[in-house]
Order: structure tokens, then C-alpha cells, then sequence
């Protein structure tokens, strides 16, 4: 007997579904974790969920502390308690750490350039990190930087953004009730011209499996009135023109700020995969009251959930298995990426 029609074909194209996702499953994957929003004075209970998942690496993505400060004594003892917090010294004992900062340790509300310590506030952060006090981003303006993770062979490079330190002013939204409103289109900037040249560098010389730019504010989802890229639309374009002409493999991002979680997915012109934007936030407070947004790039569901990103990198089938996780290590959201 031969079976056609329509939900023959259906359920043909579930089994063959359900079959490459058993396949990617029993291939041997490699984590990192990633997360952002973090006040040091509520208690982060994630820290022991994460590490269930063994992850190689950690990367903060943003707001790692909440000091909105001039004073470096008060943002140096806020640092003090996140880091001394007896789950994350434990988190961290064998793991790689790396991040980037948001407005909040960097010291203003949505401040950029013009925060009149931020080399004072550079120098905290890269502490916290636990950067080499010869790491090239102690001596340089901003703290972007890059790191390539080697499993068994393959590689994995992470390419820090810092969109704090040279972000020029964003313009007030007008007769709306959005916060924010974007800039008109060339008007500023969001990583300067020293680093723009530094990621166009480290893209196109980059010979990893898999690329991860981490930037702390969302690049896709740029209708809600918050910061974001959208905020200056001229460097959208660059950076995805970069990601082209550079022909890095496997490059997405992973962003943070929002205190939501979410996936956001474009299709690019020259590139052959969507472009995938992966915000995880918050680790300690969430927008638990977030109903929805406009968002044309969102697939699946927002997670107001307190949460923490996980990338599981497959080699062999050349994919990202994306994971939103909360507490107790419960999967909230999942994406898979084939590059």
C-alpha cells in the first residue's frame, strides 16, 4: 500500500524531525553560559543551575552590578559583594569568565560618553573580571575584547562588545510614550571608530567554527522605546554588512539588558543563515509584569522568568542549541541554529 497526500506528508516530515533532533542529541555538544542583570544585593539562585549544565565558560552580559555612581569606593564595594557571593566564588572555580557592562556598572542610566569616570570604572570592571593586569583593554579606551575557547580542536571565538564608552547622545522620544526614539539616520554612534575597526579585524581574520559577538543591549528588537541598536540605525547596517563581507562562520549574538529573554531571528541579504539575536536577562529581577511588544524578528515565546542563557555547541552538525533556562535548571526556551 502506498500512502500520499497532505497529512501523509505531515507526519513523514514529523518522523524525519523527530529523528535529526534525536541525532543532534546524541551528539557530543560543548556549553557556555551566559547571563545579565545581576544586583548584588538580592540573591542569585541560579548560580548552582547553571553550573549543572558544565559549562565551559561564563559570559557576563551586562549590568554585572547595580551602582549607579561618581563615587569608585561604592562601586568598588558593590563589585566586592557580587564576587565574594560564596555560589559564585564556587560557580566560577574552574570556569573561564568574560563579559562586557551595561549602564548600571558602568556607573549611569543609560549613559554613554559622557560619563566623566568611566576609565575609573573600566579599571573596576576588568578587576571583577579578572582580566591580566597586561590584557590589552587595560591600556586602551573601553573594555571590548575577544577570547577563543578551544573543544577538542574546534573553536569558538567570543567577541566582547562594549556599548558604553563611546556611545554618543540618544535622542528623547517626542509625543510618545516610549522612552526613546532613534537617532536620525548616521547621527552618532555606538562603538566609536577604534573599535569598529578593532571588530572588523577580529571578524575577518577570525578561523573559528563559530562566532558569538556579545553585545549588552539588543541588536533585532528595536521598536520598544528602550536602548537598543535600533536607537542608531546606520550602525545596525554596518554591523550587518561586517558580519557579511567578513564571512566569519557561524556568527550570532547574545545580548542582555532587558530583564526579558527571547529570541530574535533575520534574514540578511548575502548571508546564508538568519542572523540570530539571543537575549537572556535577568539573573536576579525580571519585567514580571511584561505583556508583549512589538518585535518583528521574535520567534517563540518572551520569558519573563528569571533566567540564564545557554549555548551548546554542536561541531559535527554545525548548529547552536540555544537554551533560555531558569531556576532549577528548568528549559523555558529553546532555539536551534543550523549554520
Amino acid at each position: 500500500m502506498i500512502f500520499t497526500g497532505p497529512k501523509f506528508t505531515y507526519q513523514l516530515a514529523v518522523i524525519i524531525s523527530l529523528i535529526t533532533l534525536s541525532s543532534y542529541s546524541q551528539t557530543k555538544t560543548y556549553s557556555i553560559a551566559f547571563g545579565s542583570c545581576d544586583n548584588q544585593r538580592l540573591k542569585n539562585e541560579l548560580w548552582k543551575s547553571i553550573d549543572e549544565n558544565h559549562p565551559v565558560a561564563w559570559i557576563w552580559g551586562g549590568d554585572d552590578v547595580y551602582s549607579d555612581t561618581e563615587d569608585m569606593n561604592e562601586l568598588r564595594e558593590n563589585y566586592a559583594i557580587q564576587k565574594n557571593d560564596s555560589d559564585y566564588l564556587q560557580f566560577i572555580a574552574n570556569k573561564q569568565i568574560l563579559g562586557t557592562w551595561d549602564d548600571h556598572d558602568y556607573g549611569l542610566n543609560d549613559g554613554g560618553e559622557e560619563y566623566p569616570y568611566k576609565r575609573e570604572s573600566q579599571q573596576l570592571l576588568l578587576d571583577f573580571l579578572g582580566t591580566a593586569k597586561d590584557a590589552p583593554e587595560r591600556f586602551r579606551d573601553g573594555v571590548y575584547n575577544s577570547r577563543v575557547i578551544n573543544f577538542d580542536g574546534n573553536k569558538v571565538k567570543i567577541i566582547v562588545l562594549d556599548s558604553r564608552f563611546f556611545r554618543t547622545a540618544v535622542t528623547k522620544a517626542l509625543n510618545s510614550k516610549k522612552r526613546l526614539q532613534p537617532n536620525p539616520y548616521g547621527q552618532g554612534t555606538i562603538l566609536g571608530k577604534a573599535q569598529w575597526k578593532w571588530l572588523e579585524e577580529e571578524l575577518s581574520t577570525s578561523d573559528a567554527q563559530f562566532n558569538v559577538i556579545v553585545s549588552s543591549i539588543q541588536l533585532l528588537s528595536d521598536k520598544h522605546g528602550f536602548e537598543c541598536w535600533g536607537n542608531f540605525p546606520h550602525e545596525i547596517d554596518k554591523l550587518e554588512k561586517l558580519i557579511v563581507a567578513s564571512k566569519a562562520k557561524g556568527t550570532f549574538i547574545v545580548s542582555g539588558d532587558r530583564h526579558i529573554a527571547t529570541f530574535s531571528s533575520k534574514k540578511i541579504s548575502n548571508l546564508n543563515y538568519p542572523l540570530v539575536d539571543f537575549t537572556s536577562s535577568g539573573l536576579t529581577h525580571v519585567y514580571s509584569s511584561f505583556s508583549g511588544e512589538e518585535n518583528p524578528y521574535q520567534v517563540g515565546k518572551v520569558v519573563s522568568d528569571k533566567n540564564f542563557g545557554l549555548l551548546q555547541f554542536d561541531f559535527i552538525n554545525n548548529l547552536v542549541i540555544m537554551q533560555i533556562r531558569g531556576l532549577e535548571n528548568k528549559l523555558l526556551g529553546e532555539h536551534i541554529q543550523q549554520f
